[in-house]
């Protein structure tokens, strides 16, 4: 055997022995295929992650690619069948339920076999944090993720022609919720160039553990999206800058140095509560940076702990990089 053969040997046994730790406890009764199908769901799951990965030229010779490796890895009576127009038909089908399952599984190994590393000063952290992903210019991408796909919209000035090419150049929005202590992402969702993280992060809330920390950048402040978090159970973690009023002493809560309310005019006439939060201000180079967390209490999370765990944040900004 060359040293060659051997490598390639020993990355396919590492292959498997991954897809098998986060295959573990699926139970894919649920899927349905028909009797004449040779994939499997748990095949068509392996190769659709592969598919993904693969690094050749056009989809079909990463289908072609991806099926040997299946069938390196996975040795069946029967051969799998060779049509891309066949699998990409059964991906489509089932992609929705075969990645809630993976997903599921996912969350689940991560408590399991990575809890040395599952919290981070007691915290089950999350970093979320919302990205554009360049799309090929093909025209059903036009259609969904292009920010000109309106035609009602309005432009209050003429674009120059190479402006509204770059403008109509589709991006899909991509919001992950990124959990800090493994670095893996924890939940996603994705939607056209012009949409609201935000929103994303309201969708996403449930999902979370409970008592779980969320932190983000100075674009999910906002009295709702904060009041939704606190009141979901879980805490806030943000960044604030000199856009967003805060206000002092105003008496709803036992007060200390740090506590400040957030209670916008708009909110203030509807008569809901003021939010009461902690600042914490952090020296970041030239220039301080604030703040503002939903834990207004010292003992649970110290200032020290404040500023840490907002720099973990940093890492789904990595994890952006990598991904593109």
């Amino acid at each position: 055997m060359s040293h060659q053969d051997s490598e390639v040997r020993f990355n396919a046994a590492c292959m498997k022995q991954a897809l098998r730790w986060l295959f573990a406890g699926i139970s894919w009764s649920t899927v349905k295929f028909r009797d004449d199908c040779s994939w499997t769901p748990r095949l068509l799951a392996a190769a659709g992650m592969l598919w993904a990965w693969a690094d050749e030229s056009t989809l079909v010779e990463r289908f072609q690619s991806v099926r040997k490796i299946i069938e390196f890895l996975y040795p069946q009576q029967q051969q799998l069948a060779q049509s891309y127009q066949a699998f990409i038909k059964l991906l489509r089908r089932w992609t929705p339920q075969l990645v809630s399952m993976i997903q599921l599984a996912l969350r689940q190994r991560m408590q399991q076999c990575l809890s040395d590393c599952w919290e981070v000063h007691g915290w089950i952290m999350f970093g979320v944090d919302g990205s554009r992903i360049e799309l090929p210019r093909t025209r059903s991408h036009e259609e969904a993720y292009s920010s000109t796909r309106s035609s009602k919209r309005r432009r209050k000035k003429k674009r120059s022609q190479r402006h509204a090419k770059k403008a109509n150049s589709p991006q899909m929005w991509l919001t992950t919720m990124w959990h800090a202590g493994t670095g893996l992402p924890w939940d996603w969702r994705t939607g056209p160039a012009d949409s609201s993280e935000r929103a994303h992060l309201l969708e996403m809330l449930p999902a979370l553990p409970s008592k779980a920390l969320v932190a983000g950048d100075a674009g999910f402040v906002g009295y709702a999206y904060a009041r939704a978090v606190i009141d979901s159970g879980r805490e806030l973690l943000v960044r604030v800058g000199s856009n967003v009023r805060l206000l002092r002493k105003l008496g709803y809560a036992r007060e200390s140095a740090g506590t400040v309310y957030l209670w916008p005019d708009q909110q203030a006439k509807k008569h809901p509560p003021p939010l009461v939060l902690r600042l914490v201000v952090v020296q970041g180079g030239k220039h301080p940076i604030y703040l503002l967390t939903s834990v207004c209490s010292k003992s649970r999370m110290s200032d020290a702990q404040v500023a840490n765990l907002y720099r973990l944040r940093w890492g789904v900004e990595v994890f952006y990089r990598h991904l593109k």
